[in-house]
């Protein structure tokens, strides 16, 4: 797939809704060198998943963009160490942040946790891979 499909997802949400995900996927990417970017458009939102390869059970993290705030989801996010208490929920799997601006992605807090989910990656991201975008799910419109 490409970025136009993912583009013309992403250009169904509001306008301010589509700068925050574009900005946020512009800092993501760079800290998924490789990945597969696994994309699901769903009636509500959409959702982007950061994979090493096609297999959705892989994801390292994921965004989920609703119509005001786009969530930064963590699985195994209830085992993550969060001294500062910044991840959301109460599962035991997956837990969030909310994302409201594209500069919470540089808090400390953020990145370290980010950087737990990379280290649990398994299998590992190749950053010498090409990204790749795969559209699991469309809604049509």
């Amino acid at each position: 797939m490409s970025q136009a499909a993912l583009d013309r997802i992403i250009a169904k949400q509001t306008p301010a809704m589509v700068k925050l995900t574009r900005e946020v996927l512009a800092k993501l990417r760079p800290r998924f060198p490789g990945a597969v970017e696994m994309v699901y458009d769903k009636k509500r939102g959409m959702v982007v998943g950061f994979c090493p390869d096609e297999r959705a059970s892989n994801v390292i993290n994921s965004i989920g963009v609703y119509s005001k705030w786009i969530n930064l989801f963590f699985f195994e996010g209830g085992t993550f160490p969060d001294p500062e208490g910044v991840l959301q929920g109460e599962g035991a799997i997956v837990r969030h942040i909310r994302i409201e601006s594209a500069d919470d992605l540089d808090r400390p807090a953020v990145k370290a946790l980010m950087a737990e989910a990379l280290k649990r990656a398994q299998p590992k991201l190749n950053p010498k891979a090409t990204r790749k975008i795969l559209i699991k799910q469309a809604r049509r419109v």
